[in-house]
């Protein structure tokens, strides 16, 4: 059966592979959630399941459950009500361990046949899954359904691709013979197994569990390993699909289920850590604060720790050849999903003195005033504006807007607005302040959620050197920068790869800084603090496995 999947999905993976290669655009998996792409009555069909899993368990059967957990409430106002098995770790690792090594000894080939066929079922219930994600972490459903859906499934794909590049570097075998002059050659055969490191660690976030969560999953899956999936506390339920459906596929091709398996908790327990030091681990994929990372790469000695960590997102404004655009662009990037993406921008420097643009020079209030009129204009209806902010994952985020307006001068005070299908919801419109002049111990630490500031600098070249310095001391995972100058654009991209941050330049149409596509962007560089690893590339999967060899004369 393994070897039956990894041939029906062979195509596929020969086209993720080439474009891994070629970087260009592709997706397999339609973004859009069409009729016409998922049949007529998908969306209902997903929401009739998404609705038929809450206020009752979760039906998941497998090994060494000692009880049921979970207390997920939508940011859209109401209770999930779903419960969750929740495992007796000693038992769950030892029911994992059998399976494990029937994994081990199946192979490349199925390990990527399954991953696909996981893949390609993951796709059929997008809408079931879109619904999960929307009332987990509050995004809205158009940014659920992708992010969640096709676009965490293509993260999937493009792990499962570099998996496979990796493995099949490795020859099964070789024949090897070196001359001996006038004696005989030596001859000897050798045999060259490839064996994963062990169990994989999943810790997921709790706004993009899947998108997140997806890259190291079927990474160590893909490269034999069997996987914990421990999902965050708040959003529970687009992780146990995913594990729900691994187990399906697993078994139907004959392998024991317990090859992927789910670990729940309560917000008020701790299981991560717990986890992250067990024996058996020996893979941790982990998304979230730079506390707990860190603490993960200092303590999980016995794995391999791949993270993605907090950062600050920053923009360099020095001139625009489109300052509408320009304003329109940022003013949008700091309001999808209100600024709760690990890349949406904060700081924004601007020169004191102001900038150039053809419509005249612009005052550095002018520019912060600008991009603040964007934002309330683009928040203006609210109807409208809820699909863009989707809802506040949790309070603590409420929280830290009301701590934040005390750091700068209001430009755009951020509003509560009331959602008109979900009168409970928590919507909250970005808050941007202004600081005259930069203060790094108050700007240089990360505001998850709608907050950002407009920063005046003495000039671009302070500009660049401050972001620069913030790269290097604390982490980003994107950085952006407008300029008409070629000049100065050349500084900013030797910053940027000096610093090991990914930069994007002179955005103004319907590419936001915030995104990134699978087989093109590299998300992350793993050369700054705020994340260890790249999602995705080679050092990605490779260190996931081992190779053993053995060797006997002929």
């Amino acid at each position: 059966m393994s070897h039956f999947l990894f041939e029906r999905h062979h195509n596929l993976l020969q086209q993720a592979v080439k474009a891994c290669a070629t970087r260009g655009y592709w997706s397999p998996f339609p973004e859009a959630p069409s009729p016409r792409a998922y049949g007529e009555t998908a969306n209902d069909d997903g929401k009739a399941a998404f609705e038929a899993r809450l206020n009752r368990p979760f039906g998941l059967s497998q090994a060494a459950t000692a009880g049921q957990v979970g207390k997920e409430v939508s940011p859209y106002g109401f209770e999930l009500g779903i419960t969750y098995p929740k495992p007796e770790l000693d038992r769950l690792f030892a029911a994992m361990q059998p399976a494990a090594v029937g994994w081990r000894k199946a192979g490349p080939e199925a390990w990527v046949g399954v991953s696909l066929e996981i893949l390609h079922r993951l796709n059929q219930r997008s809408f079931e899954m879109a619904y999960a994600v929307m009332h987990t972490t509050g995004q809205a459903f158009m940014m659920a359904f992708q992010a969640g859906g096709p676009h965490a499934q293509d993260r999937g794909l493009e792990a499962v691709a570099y998996a496979w590049e990796e493995l099949r570097r490795i020859p099964n075998g070789a024949y090897w013979e070196k001359p001996q002059g006038k004696h005989d050659p030596i001859k000897m055969k050798k045999k060259y197994t490839i064996v994963p490191r062990g169990i994989g660690l999943v810790i997921g976030c709790c706004t993009f569990p899947t998108w997140n969560g997806y890259p190291g999953l079927f990474a160590s899956l893909a490269t034999g390993n069997a996987v914990v999936v421990k999902p965050h506390p708040g959003a529970i339920l687009p992780l146990a699909i995913t594990v729900e459906v691994a187990r399906e596929v697993l078994l139907e091709a004959g392998f024991d289920p317990d090859v992927v398996t789910l670990a729940s908790n309560d917000p008020s327990e701790r299981m991560a850590s717990t986890l992250a030091l067990r024996p058996e681990v020996r893979l941790i994929d982990f998304t979230g604060s730079s506390q707990n990372g860190t603490w993960l790469e200092r303590n999980a000695h016995q794995a391999q720790v791949f993270t993605e960590k907090a950062g600050v997102n920053q923009i360099i404004i020095d001139s625009t050849d489109d300052f509408k655009g320009m304003v329109r662009n940022i003013a949008f990037s700091l309001t999808l999903y209100s600024g709760q993406m690990c890349t949406a921008p904060q700081n924004i420097y601007i020169p004191k003195d102001g900038i150039v643009t053809p419509e005249g020079h612009f005052s550095f209030n002018q520019v912060a005033a600008a991009i603040g009129d964007s934002i309330v204009k683009l928040t203006a209806d609210p109807a409208k504006a809820v699909e863009v902010l989707g809802a506040i994952q949790n309070v603590g985020v409420i929280e830290r807007i009301e701590q934040a307006r005390a750091i700068g001068k209001v430009v755009v005070d951020s509003q509560t607005l009331a959602h008109p299908q979900f009168p409970e919801a928590r919507i909250r419109t970005p808050l941007l302040l202004k600081m005259n002049s930069v203060d790094e111990s108050k700007i240089m630490q990360e505001f998850f959620g709608p907050i950002s500031f407009a920063i005046a600098t003495n000039d671009t070249a302070h500009s660049i050197a401050i972001a620069e310095k913030g790269v290097r001391e604390h982490g980003a995972l994107t950085l952006s920068a407008y300029s008409t100058n070629d000049a100065v654009l050349e500084q900013i991209q030797d910053a940027a790869e000096r610093a090991g941050v990914a930069l994007s330049i002179n955005l103004t149409g319907a590419v936001f800084v915030n995104q990134s596509a699978a087989f093109s962007d590299y998300h992350g560089t793993g050369a700054n603090p705020a994340a260890n690893a790249a999602l995705s590339d080679s050092a990605f999967v490779a260190n996931r496995f081992r190779v053993v060899q053995s060797r006997t004369h002929v």
